[in-house]
Order: C-alpha cells, then sequence, then structure tokens
C-alpha cells in the first residue's frame, strides 16, 4: 500500500526498543519522519521539542500507564493526534481509551497495511480539523465586529450593544431598512458569543411558500403531505447548541405564529405531519425591514408574538443617515473588488465621492457595494470619477464636473490628499495610532499605509497634532 502523507512527522512510543527500531525504520521507508522514545518521560521530551502530527503509544510502558501520557498529551499537545496500541485489547480498554481521546486502539501484533491505513485516516481526520479551524478563523474575520465598517455614533452604539447581548439566550429583533447589514449583525452576534462553534442557520422567510416554510423550519415525516417521501429535519433542529436567524419575519402566515411563539417560549416543537416533540437549545434572532408594531396595529402580527420577538430590538440606521461612513465603506469595497478582478484602482476623485454622499442610497449599503462593483469593473482608473457613477447618481450630486486648466494641474492631487489623509488619521486615532491594526481596518497592505503616511505627514501623532489635522 502507497502512501500518500510523506514527510509527516510520527511519534513511537514503546519500552521494547527491539520493536521501535523495527517499526521506525519501516515507517521511514514509507516516507514518514519518525521520533523514538521508552518511556513517558523521553515522550514528552520529544513532543515539546518538536511538532507531530501522529504519536503511536503503547498502553504498558514497563511500570508506566500509556493512558496517562495519552492523557497528557490530550491536554498539552491537542495538534497531535494519539493512537494507542496494546496486545491486551478488550472492549473495555477500547472504550476507555476512546473517551480519553485517543483515535484508534491498535491491537499487537500490528500489521503493515492497518498502520498505514490507520495513519492515512488519522491525518484525514487531523486536516478536516484544521480546514474547520481555518473556516472558523475566516467567519470571526468575515464577520466579526471589527470587520462591520462604521464610525457613525449610531453604529458605534450598535457595536456595543453586539458585545453586550453576544453571550445572553435573550431573543434579538433586529430592525432596519433593505441593505442596511441586518444579516451581518446576526451573523456578528452569533460570532461572538459562545455558541460560535455551533452552527449559524439563516432562513429567507419570505422566500418560501408558507406550507414549505413551515417544513422548512420544524423538519416533517414521510407522508404529511404530497411530494414528503422521507422524514426532513428542520431548521430548529439543525441549529440545535446554535443560533438560527429568521429574516423577513413579518411575512410569518397567522398560522406560522402561532408555532413560532411555542417555539420562542418553551424552545419545543413536532415536525409536520408528527406527534414526537423535540426540545431544542436554539438562539434565536430575527429581523424585519418591517415595522411591526404597525402591523400588529393593522391585525397582521400577533401582539404576543411581537412582545416575545422584541426583548432585545438592534435597529440599525440607513446609510442616509450616515453618510461619514460613505467613503470608508466605498474604499472598503473598491479594495475588495480590486483584489478579487485584479484591478490598479486607488480611489474616487472629491467629485465622485461627493456624489455619492449626496445620493440618497434607498439600497443602503447593498446597493452602495453593488454601484461601487460596477464602477471598478467599468472605470479606467486609478481614480473613478462622476463618468464611473450610474446617472441615477450623479444626478442627485451638487457637484459638477470640473476640468483642471493648464495652470492648475495639481489642483486634483491636492484635493485628494484631504480626505484620504482625514480617513487614515481617523483610523489611526481609533486605533491608537497602531499601524497594522490600522492598515487591517482600511484593508490595505501596511506598505501601502506607511507610503501615504510619510506622503501625508502622518508619521508622527505629534506633528498631526501641530498641523490642526
Amino acid at each position: 500500500m502507497k502512501n500518500n502523507n510523506q514527510k509527516r512527522q510520527v511519534l513511537l512510543v514503546d519500552d521494547d526498543k527491539h520493536l521501535l527500531d523495527s517499526m521506525g525504520g519501516w515507517l521511514v521507508e514509507q516516507g514518514y519522519q519518525v521520533s523514538l522514545a521508552t518511556s513517558s518521560v523521553e515522550a514528552l521530551k520529544n513532543l515539546n521539542e518538536r511538532f507531530h502530527d501522529l504519536a503511536l503509544i503503547d498502553l504498558r510502558l514497563g511500570g508506566e500507564d500509556g493512558m496517562d501520557l495519552l492523557r497528557e498529551c490530550k491536554s498539552h499537545h491537542p495538534n497531535v493526534v494519539p493512537l494507542l496500541m496494546t496486545g491486551y485489547a478488550t472492549v473495555d480498554t477500547g472504550v476507555e481509551a476512546i473517551r480519553a481521546g485517543a483515535f484508534d486502539l491498535m491491537s499487537k501484533p500490528l500489521i503493515d497495511d492497518e498502520i498505514l491505513i490507520a495513519f492515512d485516516r488519522a491525518l484525514s481526520q487531523q486536516q478536516v480539523i484544521e480546514e474547520n479551524e481555518q473556516l472558523k478563523t475566516q467567519l470571526d474575520q468575515r464577520f466579526g465586529r471589527d470587520n462591520i465598517i462604521g464610525n457613525d455614533a449610531r453604529m458605534q452604539k450598535t457595536f456595543d450593544m453586539v458585545d453586550s447581548i453576544a453571550d445572553t439566550k435573550a431573543t434579538v429583533l433586529i430592525t432596519g431598512e433593505s441593505g442596511t447589514g441586518k444579516s451581518l449583525i446576526a451573523r456578528s452576534i452569533h460570532q461572538r458569543s459562545n455558541r460560535r462553534k455551533a452552527p449559524f442557520v439563516e432562513v429567507a422567510c419570505g422566500a418560501l411558500p408558507e406550507n414549505l416554510l413551515e417544513s422548512e423550519l420544524f423538519g416533517h415525516v414521510a407522508g404529511s403531505f404530497t411530494g414528503a417521501t422521507g422524514n426532513k429535519v428542520g431548521k430548529f433542529k439543525q441549529a440545535d447548541g446554535g443560533t438560527i436567524f429568521l429574516d423577513e419575519i413579518g411575512t410569518a402566515s397567522a398560522s406560522l405564529q402561532v408555532k413560532l411563539l411555542r417555539v420562542l417560549q418553551e424552545l419545543e416543537f413536532e415536525q409536520v405531519g408528527g406527534t414526537e416533540t423535540f426540545k431544542v437549545n436554539t438562539r434565536v434572532i430575527l429581523a424585519t425591514n418591517e415595522d411591526l408594531s404597525q402591523a400588529v396595529a393593522e391585525g397582521r402580527f400577533r401582539e404576543d408574538l411581537y412582545y416575545r420577538v422584541n426583548v432585545i430590538n438592534i435597529e440599525l440606521p440607513s446609510l442616509r443617515q450616515r453618510t461619514s461612513d460613505i467613503p470608508m465603506l466605498a474604499q472598503h469595497f473598491l479594495t475588495k473588488v480590486c483584489e478579487e478582478e485584479n484591478k490598479q484602482i486607488e480611489g474616487f476623485d472629491p467629485n465622485a465621492m461627493q456624489a455619492m454622499q449626496d445620493y440618497g442610497w434607498p439600497g443602503n449599503v447593498r446597493e452602495l457595494q453593488n454601484i461601487v462593483e460596477r464602477a471598478v469593473l467599468l472605470g479606467a482608473g486609478p481614480l473613478l470619477s462622476l463618468q464611473d457613477l450610474p446617472a441615477h447618481i450623479t444626478s442627485c450630486s451638487s457637484t459638477t464636473l470640473t476640468i483642471p486648466t493648464a495652470g492648475k494641474r495639481q489642483t486634483l492631487k491636492e484635493a485628494l490628499e484631504g480626505p484620504e489623509r482625514q480617513i487614515i488619521l481617523q483610523c489611526l486615532r481609533e486605533n491608537n495610532w497602531n499601524r497594522n491594526a490600522t492598515a487591517e481596518q482600511l484593508s490595505v497592505n501596511r506598505t501601502t499605509l506607511y507610503k501615504k503616511m510619510k506622503k501625508l505627514g502622518l508619521e508622527d501623532p505629534k506633528t498631526a497634532a501641530v498641523q490642526g489635522w
């Protein structure tokens, strides 16, 4: 059998020196790097000195217990996948080994192919764990509070509320116009909570008809309706231990509202067509762009459900209510699209930026993102101008396009320095002049930031203060 995990580091632990040398030499021939140890002390020394992918530990190490070494390995070297071997295996021994954290318990005498198969399986599991950790890190970076852009006082208040409620079990209602980032806030709450390792399940309530939505949320049993050929697990069950996000909750039907009320109060439900009651530990976050109090007054939304979902309300401001955030948001989206499309565009000229700040943005941040993406794809750079923006945005602007005369060729450059300096300076101050944090917030690399700081006279906070910036 050919091994596909070349140059992986394996630690072999056995008090039989002859067996160690024989097995170690054979594993080296298979492409592994091998360390040998005849005792727990020697094994821990090896683990502390270098990284190992796998550790194959004998259950009996002379007068020592290999189970103790296994526990030590799991506690202080969690990235190492441990396997046990023994010539005295029993069912109880196997159960104890697995409970203690062993990936496998192998019986002596060991067969070559069995060793390679066990190692391949262990390494595959390790790779899955590493990939999951990477994905979780990416989620933290994408949906963590630090990646939700906004210096407006309303957004800062929202950020503070996210921090304060993240670890509570309270139901959260996020309100705001379409495109303000309600889903992003919901994910941020989950990622900052102690449920972050459990599932985050999102359901767009307005995208499904009533009969399918109920099945989607609670699941169904086979034969409960036409097309239900098998049992289905619902989203509430999938989110057990984690968070379920119900978007567009204002569209829920009267019958569904009754069932939601019960779930929110008792955290239990039955599947469509089923009689078994399921109980879940699921944190519920809801969102709507409707005025639910008005819906209650009109009889479209249950009053008792309204009070149950409105425990904690996060109201997101529209983009036209926080126009000061537009330059930072636009630059963030521009940088992101440029990286994805390999475009070389530095930013927006003053007229284009003023036009965007004058516009009302009925589609809010989502619309801004789409407009910036369009401008980057169509623009020739290095700066995006009014010509790169749609007519419905430029027509609302108080700015008219001007072409500098021959005697004023530096006007555009000088005009651009002011807004750019202000944005960088504001971020530097927010991060206590930490350049790495500022570069990350602005989505630029550190070298680019350092060059811009030098060009704009922002190398020293004292200098900036003296200049009155």
